[in-house]
């Protein structure tokens, strides 16, 4: 049997004839049979149409099934490529979730991690105790603390003279009268102007208007329309300073009658009063006095910590109550431990305050109160430890402390760097108080005993002489 198939409309586009035919039983069974391979498009493919209109009308019933296949996609498995990696029987047809007791080819098996048993009782272990903090300030409750500082050898180290610090502290001041009496005083005849220049020049160094005015009529006394030589200027100057000086230029003195001697220390923030507690310890320690410090300065926690590193340095005890305790009760209390200790001086420091605040000046007096309660002649000495660098408000903190705590000698600090050194003749010449020390420098050894003939030198750019 044979049948004529004629090529669909893509078919004759691409140039394909009709087929012919053939069937027989023996040549394919019904129920499969053979289908022809598909030729290559390529091969086939005319130069030029071979159909025309008019060999028919497209045979859109037979058109799609005269389209070749597609080639497979990337994404398709091909069916004559046999898969790279087949999944074991054990995990064909699976969804990729892991199989217990089932691992990949090539995967060593974990070893299993060993049963920890439960402990039988499920009650929490009780915690070690927190080791006690080692020299930390006590509790608000806890009772006073006496700091007993540790053995330590003395330092070695090269010390420079007192004159070459005094000198080096009081440069700065030095240098600018000296560079102003040279060039007011060269090759220029003296009169009412160059002395007017002069006491300006005294007065910026903060002498004070009166002290100014004494030194440029000393100056100008007897050589009106005269020459004078700068040398001869800055040695007037010298011995106008030493004559204010030298009434005021006295040593702290202990009496060792009294014991304990308590030295009460005052001033303002940042005036140096911790700092000078230590350099004076050293000096009372190395003249043989026993010595204990008071942390009278409850305000500040570094301040108590500070006093206890210099009871370190210098050897001498510290008594301390924690920060925020009423400083009045401290020194109460460090009292009667100096008493009991047979200590022949007890210095009191206390927090720094403005001397303009009431309350706080209020405070400072409370505190000579409670101390007198133990003994009515302390404290024997009240030093006001002044900054040299704050110029003439140095004039209202001695006036005011003055009223308040009854100041019984001063202590100048920072005649270093920035500061005009003739504020110490202005407070000699308004106040008359003792000046015990003066600092130049923050070592130990950078505070000494004022003498009244080497200050003015050295002030006045002269040689110890």
């Amino acid at each position: 049997m044979s049948e004529t198939k004629q090529p669909g409309w893509l078919g004759r586009l691409f140039g394909r004839k009709a087929e012919t035919r053939t069937e027989t039983p023996s040549e394919a069974p019904a129920e499969a049979p053979v289908e022809s391979a598909a030729p290559d498009p390529a091969e086939t493919m005319p130069t030029e149409p071979t159909g025309t209109l008019s060999e028919g009308v497209p045979d859109f019933a037979t058109a799609a099934a005269d389209v070749l296949p597609a080639p497979p996609t990337a994404t398709e498995a091909s069916p004559e490529t046999e898969p790279a990696h087949d999944l074991p029987d054990e995990l064909a047809g699976a969804d990729l979730e892991p199989v217990e007791g089932v691992e990949p080819d090539g995967v060593v098996p974990a070893a299993a991690e060993p049963e920890i048993p439960e402990p039988e009782s499920q009650e929490p272990e009780p915690a070690a105790p927190e080791p006690e903090p080692v020299d930390e300030i006590p509790a608000a409750d806890a009772p006073l603390v006496i700091y007993q500082p540790p053995v330590q050898a003395p330092a070695s180290e090269e010390k420079r003279g007192w004159w070459s610090r005094l000198t080096g502290g009081l440069k700065r001041t030095s240098s600018a009268l000296s560079d102003r009496v040279t060039g007011l005083f060269t090759k220029r005849k003296l009169d009412a102007d160059t002395l007017e220049e002069l006491e300006d020049a005294l007065i910026q160094a903060d002498f004070g208007l009166d002290t100014a005015a004494r030194i440029a009529e000393a100056v100008g006394k007897g050589r009106y329309d005269k020459g004078i030589a700068p040398d001869e200027v800055r040695a007037i100057l010298a011995a106008e300073v030493e004559r204010a000086l030298e009434p005021v230029a006295r040593p702290l003195v202990v009496d060792t009658t009294k014991t304990p001697f308590v030295i009460l220390m005052i001033g303002v923030n940042g005036a140096g009063k911790t700092t000078t507690i230590g350099k004076l310890t050293q000096k009372f320690r190395a003249q043989g006095h026993s010595v204990m410090l008071a942390a009278g300065d409850t305000f500040r926690a570094a301040a108590i910590e500070q006093l206890r590193v210099w009871g370190e340095r210098t050897g001498a005890p510290v008594v301390a109550r924690p920060q925020g305790s009423d400083a009045a009760g401290l020194a109460f209390d460090a009292l009667q431990a100096a008493r009991e200790a047979g200590t022949d001086i007890l210095m009191i420091d206390t927090a720094g305050r403005l001397q303009n605040k009431t309350g706080l000046m209020a405070e400072l007096e409370k505190v000579i109160r409670v101390i007198r309660k133990l003994d009515d002649e302390a404290p024997h000495a009240v030093l006001l430890v002044l900054d040299a660098t704050v110029g003439q408000n140095a004039l209202s903190q001695v006036e005011i402390f003055q009223k308040a705590a009854g100041v019984t000698g001063l202590v100048m600090t920072k005649l270093d760097g920035t500061a005009r050194g003739g504020i110490l003749v202005a407070l000699a010449a308004k106040f008359g108080l003792p000046v015990h020390f003066i600092g130049v420098g923050e070592g130990v050894d950078d505070l000494e005993p004022f003498a009244a003939r080497d200050f003015a030198r050295a002030i006045a750019g002269l040689d110890k002489g």
